[in-house]
């Protein structure tokens, strides 16, 4: 069961990882599943803006935010909504310190490559500014445009934890339907909702949604506890 308004934002200075495809298909999943969603396109390059201009009719909610010192104006939005994906920008320090300080959830999309990890640095370091000062922000790398189980696929977990920070189980792996959806303003479940691409978000989105509501029960808990 989802509890509450959740904001979840996908960032890395690295472009080309696949934070827009990210953004826009697990907005998709919680749209599919009955759920009022904001997309909030924090990119001044506009790619989710661009594939919502795609459609006849919406899939969900799409807002452009491309500025610094979004976080209050994006809080002040999601709270008409279940949820609010934010499409965090490459190459923007600014705008993206102000994604990460609206989240609930930070998913740092990298490749299975070391120079998207290494490029995460930056990115791993305005996550741990933002948590000294928002103490339940949470955050996880998640394995993007993974080309099967390949080598490299695999060693690309050893160097991302040397980052000190959680890496999800869930994998998205590089599939044609992907680029496919997004090339026709379709989400994945619109798309082929029984592909393995659509298999792929929905484990990523309830491995966040249970991050997130894990760390609701443990604070209610301790609350409980203290009183």
């Amino acid at each position: 069961m989802v509890m509450g308004l959740m904001i979840i934002s996908f960032v890395n200075q690295k472009g080309g990882v696949g934070k827009t495809t990210l953004s826009v298909n697990t907005a998709g999943a919680f749209a599919a599943q009955g759920h009022k969603v904001l997309l909030i396109d924090a990119d001044k390059q506009g790619s989710a803006s661009t594939w919502a201009s795609l459609r006849a009719e919406p899939a969900f909610q799409v807002v452009s935010m491309a500025r610094e010192n979004m976080a209050k104006e994006a809080l002040y939005l999601a709270a008409d909504f279940a949820f609010t994906i934010i499409d965090g920008p490459p190459h923007a320090e600014q705008i993206a310190r102000s994604c990460i300080i609206a989240s609930d959830f930070v998913v740092l999309p990298i490749e299975p490559s070391g120079l998207s990890t290494w490029a995460s640095n930056l990115t791993v370091r305005q996550v741990r500014e933002a948590q000294a000062y928002k103490e339940n922000l949470k955050c996880g790398f998640v394995v993007s445009r993974k080309i099967g189980n390949t080598i490299i696929g695999r060693d690309i977990r050893v160097m991302a934890a040397e980052a000190g920070i959680p890496i999800l189980e869930a994998e998205i792996e590089q599939r044609v339907a992907f680029a496919e959806s997004m090339t026709m303003g379709k989400t994945i479940f619109e798309w082929n909702p029984r592909s393995a691409a659509t298999h792929d978000i929905e484990r990523l989105t309830r491995e966040i949604v249970d991050h997130v509501e894990k760390d609701l029960h443990s604070s209610a808990e301790a609350k409980t506890t203290d009183v």
